[in-house]
């Protein structure tokens, strides 16, 4: 039963505890009596073996049970009576142990949501973006669509950049290839070897030397290398006809074709937007609160982000400060928006849920099953689904409640 509540910090709370002892002793009475109906005990038919014997052999496994079932439910019960919002699971400073005929004392200290004095929200500034789709930049779209769907075709012209050549070659170190294909200005060879075929035609033959630096990828790294190159064949891109890409696309007329790009850019730039101003809205929310952030969430997330670089290969001790101040925003607005959700009322449904996972199974091509093992895998539970789900309502109420401002046009 908790007995008081010290105030280490704003955001840190050392719970104190004492259970009788005649509850204890009726708490490991009852595991000892569980654990009798099935152990078995050679001598006794499953049940009937005396407490005394259950006790003699089971009793740390009893007391151990006990223990866990008295920490954890005291916990949940001071929580909930203390009305404590908990970030991460309490720590026991020293060590828990269960007296026989005496009383349970204990303390656990736990990390909470630190109080926010005057959390405003309301009537945040935000610029109006404009979402305008212009002609020219549908025009760019389908130009850009008739260069991706068009294909390489034979020409017996000379070779230019971006062509796709076939050739043989011979070298002075032994290394040879038959019918190799290489686009002329791309890797792995340096950008000399693709200056040195273009201006060829097809049938020609020529010798060119190239120096390898040490960090190419080619096979000839480090090494000057002396190619014998027969082209055999030369295709190049041919764009499809701006007047026809509509109908391979699998439109109807080109006005059509115009109206869906149209939508889709419609879209994308009110998305962007929407995204944009919600930046904006972390930012000035961040900028305008103040209050002491939890070590422990902080530590936690210095973690997140250390192992995050680790797995892209970055310099970790170069970037701790990077590290370290990133780790104090993204829990400065956890906090903010976990505050704001709460007082705003918001949940986040069973049904809500697994219309996020369908929609992610949806976006990624995957199961549905698919989502949530990964999840699963990953963290353990779907809590970082569902917290994304309620950030997301949260920021949808935030922008229902700023304030939208044109933007000022530069004097």
């Amino acid at each position: 039963m908790l007995k008081g509540i010290e105030e280490i910090s704003t955001t840190k709370k050392r719970l104190k505890f004492e259970i009788p002892a005649d509850v204890v002793e009726e708490e490991i009475q009852k595991a000892l009596k569980e654990i009798q109906k099935k152990a078995k005990i050679p001598g006794f038919r499953p049940g009937k073996a005396p407490l005394a014997i259950i006790e003699k052999k089971f009793g740390q496994e009893a007391i151990s049970d006990v223990l866990e079932k008295l920490v954890s439910e005291s916990y949940r019960k001071a929580v909930k009576e203390a009305n404590l919002k908990p970030l991460v699971p309490p720590i026991a400073e020293d060590a828990i142990d269960i007296k026989r005929k005496e009383p349970l004392s204990f303390e656990l200290v736990v990390e909470v949501r630190p109080e926010i004095e005057n959390l405003s929200y309301e009537n945040i500034e935000v610029e109006e973006i404009e979402t305008e789709v212009k002609d020219e930049e549908i025009e760019e779209v389908i130009k850009r669509l008739c260069e991706e769907r068009g294909s390489y075709e034979p020409t017996d012209e000379p070779t230019r950049a971006g062509d796709l050549v076939v050739i043989d070659y011979k070298t002075d170190i032994g290394k040879e290839a038959k019918d190799f294909v290489y686009k002329l200005g791309a890797g792995p060879f340096p950008e000399d070897f693709s200056k040195a075929i273009e201006g060829k035609k097809k049938g020609e033959s020529f010798n060119v030397t190239i120096d390898f630096t040490e960090d190419s990828i080619a096979d000839f790294a480090g090494k000057k290398v002396n190619f014998e190159i027969t082209l055999k064949e030369v295709k190049r891109k041919q764009t499809v006809p701006y007047e026809e890409i509509y109908k391979e696309l699998g439109f109807e007329s080109m006005e059509e074709f115009k109206d869906y790009i149209r939508k889709n850019l419609e879209n994308a730039k009110k998305q962007q937007a929407i995204e944009q101003q919600k930046i904006d809205i972390l930012k000035k929310l961040l900028d305008t609160h103040e209050f002491e952030l939890p070590e422990g969430l902080v530590e936690m997330e210095i973690k997140r982000i250390t192992e995050e670089y680790e797995s892209l290969g970055l310099d970790i001790t170069q970037n701790m400060d990077k590290i370290s101040e990133r780790a104090k925003r993204n829990v400065k607005a956890y906090i903010l928006l976990e505050a704001i959700g709460e007082k705003e009322g918001v949940t986040v449904s069973e049904e809500e849920l697994k219309q996020e996972i369908m929609d992610i199974a949806r976006r990624y091509s995957i199961t549905p099953q698919g989502v949530i093992q990964y999840y699963m895998s990953r963290d353990g539970s779907l809590e970082a689904l569902q917290n994304s789900v309620f950030e997301r309502k949260v920021f949808d109420i935030l922008l229902s409640k700023s304030n939208k401002i044109k933007k000022q046009e530069a004097v």
